[in-house]
Parts: C-alpha cells; structure tokens; sequence
C-alpha cells in the first residue's frame, strides 16, 4: 500500500534568527495576511496530493491493455483448414495426397469426421496427409438428419483449436480440387469474406412456424451445405447452441410413401433414412438441416454483409424431369472419366457468375473485390473421374500420379 501524505506543517511566523535586529517588525495585520495566505496553499496542495494518490492506486491496480495486433496469434502463415465430411473412408485420397504434396505443409491442415471407431492409418489410406486426422470423438451421421450439421461443427471446433487456421473449407468424401495448391490458397487466403451460398426461396416450404421467434420466417435461408468460413464465422457456428437447438427439434428429413423410392439412391450414397413410424402419409414440415443451418444461422446474427453468397464447390444436378415436384431425379451427378476430361473440367473453371432465378439475382463472383472464377472445388467424382484429372495434371506435376503405387 503506498504511504500516506504527510500534512504540510504551517510555516512559523517568527522571523528568521539572522535576520538583523534592526529590521523592522511586521505589522499584525500583515502578518495574518502573510498566515492566511499560506494557509490558503495548503489547502490546495492537500487535495492534490490526494487526487495524485488516487490515481497511481488506480494505475497499479489497472494495467494498460497489450497494444492491439493484426499478425495471427502463432508464428508462421495463416493456413487453410480442410474438413473431409467422410463415411468411412476417403475414396479420393490419392487425388489430394497428389493436391497436398505439391503445397506447402505450413500452409494447410486436415481434419476428417467419419464414422465412429474408423481409423485413418496405413491400413484405411494410402496417403499420410490422413494418418490419425480423424476427430477423436465423432457421430453417427443421418442423411437429413440434424446429426450431419452436428458433424459439421464438431469439424470446426477441432480445427479452431489450432489458431493458425485462418480459412475452413468443408468438403465432402466425393470432392475434389479443380486447381493445384498454391492458386487454392491464395485465392482463399485473399478472401476477407466467408463463401456461403445463401438464398431465399419463396416457394420453400421446409420453415417451421414452432421455431419462431428464435428463428423468424424472414430470417430463414437455404442453400449449399459445402461453405468456407474465415474465424471469425468459424467461432460463430461453433459458439451458437440456441439455433442449433431449434434445428434439432424442429428441422429434420421426414420420409413419407412417396419418397421411399428413394431408399436405393440413400443406401448407395452411405447414409440411412429414419422413417417416421405414425403418420407417413400426413404432411410434414420436410426440412433438411445441412441445407439451412448456417445460412439461417448468419442471417439471424446479421452477418450476410460479410458474406460472398455463393458456393465454392461445384455440383451437376440431374434434371432431367419437367416435374419440379419430382425429387426422385433431383440429384448430383457423377463425374466420370469422360466427363471429366480437360474440356470440361476447363468449362467449370470458366464460370464467373451464378444465376439465382428465385431471388431474381446474379451473383458475380469476387474475391476482395476482383473478379474471379466462382469454383475451386467439384463433386461428385468418381474414381475414374479422379484419374483423369491426375493424368491431366490439372493439380499439380504429372509426377505426383506416380504415387498411386502405393495405394
């Protein structure tokens, strides 16, 4: 505790002993004056003392904060986090063991949610980029089911815990890249917005009125599952349990008669439908949590500014039925080898814009405010389809498809 003030003793009044007897004496009234004068000192010089002591308690008991900083909070560049949605195992991990070794390993980490118990070692992959990256703890994912978003933020949350992740990029076991690398992390990298794509539809039927009023109507979105996030978002999906909440309860994939056909198409594609076991008839709010959550998610916390609203990833869907209402032929398509030939793959490359007929809007695609090609990712390819592209050298050297070897 610093000391306290000593009081400031009042000056005497008698005069100096040098001083010459023969001076002259002040008179009386001159010498109360001289008295109240200093007097008058004192009791300034009191309560600045005082205020003085205040502050330096208040200094020692307030440190200055650090000085603010831009650098990311680990030594080295920002990296790109790449989260594999997987089902067991990765079909394609020779085509992004050839992607991950023509990079730079400072520059990129690799989580993959699979099943539980799987286990990415020499047995399960012939690529090392993948030797133990799955979670330590994972879910049994249902397709529609509020468990693949759940699977979703358990990815994040993982790669948040390294903070030289700066950029995470969701991808599913069937994506692959379109250009090597380095274009891929710079054009990542440059980008200071979150690619989300997000859209309103008017003709959705999938909103729940129980949900309001944590999720209002005019808040709720739809659009691809396959997005990539800066932190900053990252952290937000991560953090929100409230939205999430309402999902789990209220928006799941509800299977009535007229979507059984689908069951074939659901048991190639890995994931289990859970069939209502009263009502399968009645009508049902059908909603798919994947193609929603974070879209609604942003849109609630205001966030859809700081947003490039499209998709990275590329996807060729079959509609091949004039039946809108015809779900049974609304589905992805399957890169092959033929169609994944340089002419096509180059055609993918070329696009620059995404037409979004429901909200009567073209988005251009930017990064940063330059224009660019609006995809560095494609599914659903093939294992054929992935050969092509590695014989091409689309991304990387031509040596990298001598790696197969060991796979």
């Amino acid at each position: 505790m610093p000391p306290r003030p000593t009081p400031v003793p009042i000056p005497r009044t008698r005069p100096p002993p040098l001083m010459a007897a023969s001076a002259k004496r002040p008179s009386a009234s001159a010498l109360a004056a001289l008295l109240a004068a200093r007097r008058g000192r004192a009791r300034l010089v009191a309560p600045l003392c005082f205020f003085l002591l205040l502050l330096l308690v208040f200094l020692r008991t307030h440190p200055s904060a650090a000085p603010p900083t831009s650098l990311p909070p680990s030594a080295g560049p920002g990296k790109v986090a790449f989260l594999f949605l997987a089902r067991a195992g990765l079909p394609l991990d020779f085509l992004w063991d050839a992607f991950f070794r023509n990079g730079d390993e400072g520059k990129f980490s690799v989580y993959v949610h699979s099943s539980p118990g799987f286990v990415f070692d020499r047995t399960t992959t012939g690529s090392p980029y993948f030797y133990g990256r799955q979670l330590a703890k994972s879910v049994k994912v249902d397709w529609g089911e509020p468990t693949m978003v759940e699977a979703e933020k358990m990815l994040f949350a993982a790669a948040l815990e390294d903070p030289a992740n700066q950029r995470f990029v969701l991808l599913s076991d069937s994506c692959g890249p379109l250009y090597n690398f380095s274009h891929t992390y710079t054009y990542l990298m440059a980008s200071p917005k979150s690619v989300v794509d997000s859209f309103t539809d008017k003709a959705d039927m999938r909103y729940n009125p129980s949900m309001s009023p944590v999720i209002p109507k005019d808040k709720w979105r739809k659009g691809s599952q396959w997005v990539m996030l800066i932190r900053k978002h990252a952290e937000v999906v991560v953090g929100d349990k409230h939205v999430f909440q309402l999902f789990r309860k209220h928006c799941k994939m509800v299977v009535t008669k007229a979507l059984l056909g689908r069951r074939l198409n659901a048991r190639r594609l890995g994931f289990v439908f859970r069939r209502k076991q009263k009502g399968a008839d009645e009508k049902e709010h059908d909603c798919i949590p994947d193609e929603h959550y974070v879209q609604t998610l942003f849109s609630i916390k205001g966030l859809e500014n700081e947003l490039e609203r499209r998709t990275l990833t590329y996807t060729s869907w079959n509609q091949s039925s004039l039946d809108p209402k015809d779900k049974t032929t609304w589905h992805p398509m399957t890169f092959e080898y033929d169609t994944a030939s340089p002419e096509h793959i180059n055609a993918i490359k070329s696009i620059d814009h995404v037409n979004y007929e429901v909200e009567h809007r073209t988005e251009w695609c930017q990064c940063n405010g330059t224009s660019v090609p609006c995809f560095l990712f494609a599914r659903k390819f093939s294992y054929s389809a992935a050969m092509h592209i590695l014989e091409d050298g689309a991304i990387g050297l031509l040596k990298s498809a001598q790696l197969l070897v060991n796979f």
